[in-house]
C-alpha cells in the first residue's frame, strides 16, 4: 500500500491532512467503517463536511507514527462499552435498571424498550439505554446463566 497522505496534530489536538499536492486539510475526523462487526478493516478519513479524502482498509500497512496516531484518535471518540454480565435489574417490566459489568466497569442502565436491544450479528447484541449510550454484549452464549435469562426475556 502506497502512503501518499500524512497526518499533523496541533497543540490544540485538532489533526490535518496533507495529500500528495501538498494540500491542508485542517480539522479531519477519522471514521471506522465497521466498528462492531469488523473493527480492524475499514477506515475513511473524511474533511470538515464529511467527505473522504482517503480509505484505508487496514491500518497494519501503515507506518507506526500515522497506525498509533489513528488509533489513538478513534479511541477518544468511539465509546461502546461491552457487557461482561447482568447483574442484578430492578424489574421484568419495561421501563427497567439494569446493573452490568462492563469492560470498562461497573455501571447501571436504564431499558426503555424492547426495541433498545439490536441483533448486530448471530450472536452479538447491542443495547441503547435510555441516555442513548450504547452497550456491545459479543456473543451473547458466552454469558452467564442470569444475563442469558434476563436477554431471553426482553428479546
Amino acid at each position: 500500500m502506497m502512503i501518499n497522505f500524512n497526518l499533523t496534530k496541533d497543540q490544540f489536538g485538532a489533526i490535518s491532512l496533507i495529500d500528495a499536492q501538498g494540500i491542508v486539510h485542517p480539522s479531519i475526523r477519522i471514521i471506522r467503517a465497521f466498528p462492531i462487526s469488523n473493527p480492524s478493516h475499514g477506515f475513511a478519513i473524511v474533511d470538515q463536511n464529511g467527505h473522504e479524502l482517503v480509505w484505508l482498509n487496514d491500518l497494519s500497512q501503515l507506518p507506526n507514527n500515522l497506525k498509533e496516531l489513528i488509533q489513538t484518535e478513534l479511541s477518544f471518540f468511539e465509546f461502546i462499552p461491552e457487557i461482561e454480565k447482568i447483574v442484578h435489574l430492578n424489574t421484568f417490566a419495561l421501563p427497567s435498571i439494569w446493573d452490568v459489568h462492563t469492560n470498562r466497569g461497573k455501571t447501571r442502565l436504564k431499558l426503555k424498550s424492547e426495541q433498545d436491544i439490536r441483533r448486530v450479528s448471530e450472536e452479538d447484541l447491542l443495547i441503547t439505554d435510555a441516555n442513548g449510550i450504547q452497550y456491545l454484549i459479543r456473543n451473547k452464549k458466552n454469558l452467564d446463566k442470569f444475563s442469558k435469562k434476563v436477554l431471553d426475556r426482553f428479546m
